[in-house]
């Protein structure tokens, strides 16, 4: 019997902001679609799988290395950020106030939202923008609160 669990992420989106921090992870990672779902990857070897709406595949977020090893296209060569505050899964517009502050800086983001943690996928290149951006952002809200 399965049972209904309290997120114990924070809500607010203040202290979401002003609490912000960062851990840039050193893979590159790549966007992939795998149409026949018996071709996945290992798990150990998947970010993420996402079952996509209609018959196109399963998307699949792995690393550059083991999509050229093993012969899958892909595209979106990018680096992940974590976002190291716990969100609860019902915080209101955290992700979308640091995209679109990255997207003022003229990038583009894939955001995933794991139980624990956001995760940022920027494109390969532009990490430490990112990661100078979002740096930025919560100074800026670490002094509106004053914390």
């Amino acid at each position: 019997m399965s049972t209904q669990t309290t997120h114990p992420g924070e809500l607010s989106l203040a202290k979401l902001l002003a609490t912000l921090t960062t851990t840039l992870h050193h893979t590159t990672y790549v966007f992939a679609v795998i149409p026949d779902e018996t071709k996945l990857p290992p798990f150990t070897e998947v970010e993420m799988l996402f079952r996509e709406a209609k018959t196109e595949g399963i998307t699949v977020i792995t690393s550059r290395d083991y999509a050229e090893s093993h012969g899958i296209e892909y595209a979106f060569p990018c680096r992940k950020i974590t976002l190291d505050v716990t969100s609860s899964l019902d915080a209101v517009g955290f992700i979308a106030v640091v995209a679109t502050r990255l997207a003022a800086a003229g990038m583009g983001v894939n955001p995933i939202s794991g139980f624990y943690y956001d995760h940022l996928f920027v494109p390969l290149g532009r990490e430490e923008d990112a990661l100078e951006v979002i740096a930025e952002l919560a100074q800026e809200k670490k002094k509106e609160a004053k914390i």
